[in-house]
């Protein structure tokens, strides 16, 4: 008599493979941050045997819920320079305080290099009246009505450092009161 340990299993063609309903991993969530490309650029770095030519991607990352970052990524590659990019706006967000209306609180503007970005808030309905690389900040920051212009430089890269230096010297009316000790309805008395 064999034991049931000693006797030879047959396995059928099937067994050995992994059944595919469990080997899929669980999909990861569905990321809340969007990354828009604004500008892709060939850029080269003279050396001694020649010019070695990389690219230069620059990287609007935001959650449309009051976050974004600009990043900057240069690689031999255009994915890898995007995806250094995206990694250098999540090192870079800002947090931006947004009103009811999806607006901003207040007037301010904003520099970065050579470029001046003003904004104005704006009320619903207006929405994202601006141009260039300010437009997409505003957009992945969640902003839906403002007003904004474009001042000098016409660099996407610098306008839109200049439009997240803004954003982020954004102030609520509670942030203020709060600062001065006072309650909200005693701001302006």
């Amino acid at each position: 008599m064999f034991s049931a340990q000693n006797e030879p299993v047959q396995k059928g063609k099937n067994q050995n493979r992994r059944s595919n309903k469990n080997t899929k991993a669980p999909k990861e969530k569905e990321s809340e941050w969007q990354e828009r490309v604004v500008q892709i650029r060939r850029v080269t770095k003279v050396v001694k045997g020649g010019k070695k030519l990389s690219f230069r991607a620059i990287v609007i990352v935001g959650n449309e819920r009051g976050q974004v970052g600009v990043g900057v990524g240069k690689a031999s590659d255009v994915i890898g320079a995007v995806r250094k990019g995206v990694a250098d706006g999540k090192k870079h967000l800002v947090e931006v305080p947004l009103t009811k209306a999806n607006s901003i609180p207040h007037p301010v503007n904003g520099a970065g290099g050579g470029a001046k970005v003003m904004m104005r808030p704006a009320s619903p309905g207006t929405g994202v009246i601006a141009g260039g690389a300010v437009r997409t900040v505003l957009e992945l920051a969640g902003v839906r009505n403002i007003l904004a212009k474009q001042l000098g430089s016409g660099n996407p890269l610098n306008n839109a450092r200049a439009t997240a230096s803004a954003l982020a010297s954004l102030r609520t009316f509670s942030d203020v009161a709060e600062e001065r000790g006072v309650s909200i309805e005693k701001l302006y008395i």
